[in-house]
């Protein structure tokens, strides 16, 4: 977060004319002005601290078409609401194990914000582990190149989007020490997925930066063919939700689900796993995963606000559900507003897990 915060405002400094980053208000330090005024490139520095593939650091630059302050007073002249602003982003990450990665990717709305487009490429060297039925780490690198492709179209004026998306990913995935894990041993080297999908949204949150009201729902059916170019054939089955509710002036509580069901020949390095705060990335992978979570937020100062959370996450499948592991994470953290106008928050995510710990940098909730 730190670093985020020191290079915004050089960025900012370099430009003529630079809003103030002091709030009105309050006087607090404060980002609005600059993020609602700002058009053009915009550089975001950004730090990695996921425990699966270690410490590292990452630049982004975002392309606005126009800035949030004209979109915003466009929609109020049309009698609107303010649509989505349409940004490009290229980016790219390295981390301490080795792993890089490069993107860019675009969204963009039209006719008042009833169609959404998604779109990006990336190219990935990661490294990572797997466990599997034996649970040991095996190290093996995933080197690929990725396509996305999503396209929402809203259900009349409701806040139900849906769609069509697509999935590209050449990848190889090799392990470093030895022969395949006994559970991988009948997949390639080389994988190629190749897999459509139909995708149905929901969102009523009142930011989706750091809602205090609100949900967000999807869910997602999808399908990778070899008549579509892939070397695996295999059906995916997901849908997560997240709630805010307000509990008086000064709390918010969050809760989460996720579930992911898979079926067919599913490449390992695809398999769902359960993700909970506190818990490695992939570290728990099975047929299928479930996670709930639920968090307190106490907004102490209206600018300032600490949070705890736990969760609760299964991956079973190749084990029964009653016989696999529970799977238990608890945490907190702050956050401190940014960006007032915005809804935008930034803060710290402490969390643990059996045998393991960790930090994160959370840009407005831990949950997209």
């Amino acid at each position: 977060m730190s670093l985020l915060l020191s290079f915004l405002p050089i960025c900012a400094s370099a430009q003529s004319g630079s809003p103030s980053f002091r709030d009105p208000e309050d006087g607090a330090f404060d980002l609005s002005n600059y993020l609602l005024e700002h058009k053009g490139a915009l550089p975001v520095p950004f730090v990695i601290t996921e425990p699966a593939v270690g410490f590292g650091v990452g630049i982004g630059l975002l392309f606005f078409s126009e800035s949030l302050a004209e979109s915003e007073t466009r929609a109020k002249e049309l009698g609107q609401e303010r649509a989505p602003p349409n940004i490009t982003v290229l980016g790219g990450a390295y981390t301490d194990n080795g792993t890089w990665a490069g993107a860019v990717a675009h969204f963009h709305s039209w006719d008042n914000d009833r169609y959404r487009y998604l779109g990006g490429v990336a190219k990935v060297d990661a490294n990572l582990d797997y466990f599997g039925v034996a649970n040991q780490a095996r190290a093996y690198e995933l080197d690929g190149i990725g396509l996305f492709q999503q396209l929402l179209v809203r259900i009349g004026n409701s806040r139900w989007f849906a769609g069509p998306r697509y999935i590209f990913f050449d990848a190889n995935a090799t392990f470093k020490f030895g022969q395949n894990p006994s559970d991988v041993t009948g997949q390639g080297r080389d994988q190629r997925i190749s897999a459509a999908s139909l995708v149905i949204d929901y969102d009523s949150r009142d930011n989706i930066f750091f809602p205090n009201r609100g949900s967000f729902a999807e869910i997602e059916t999808q399908f990778a063919r070899d008549g579509i170019g892939s070397t695996q054939n295999y059906n995916m089955y997901a849908a997560r939700g997240y709630t805010w509710l307000p509990l008086g002036k000064a709390f918010v509580l969050g809760l989460r689900a996720d579930t992911r069901f898979s079926t067919g020949d599913v490449p390992f390095f695809v398999q769902p796993y359960i993700d909970l705060r506190g818990v490695k990335k992939a570290r728990y992978q099975d047929r299928n995963a479930i996670a709930t979570e639920v968090e307190l937020r106490w907004d102490i100062q209206p600018r300032w606000s600490v949070l705890g959370f736990s969760g609760l996450g299964k991956a079973y499948g190749r084990q029964s559900f009653s016989d696999a592991e529970n799977v238990v994470s608890v945490g907190m953290g702050f956050r401190y507003l940014i960006a007032r106008r915005l809804g935008l928050a930034m803060g710290l995510d402490v969390a643990h897990s059996k045998d393991q710990n960790a930090i994160y940098v959370q840009v407005g909730t831990a949950w997209h």
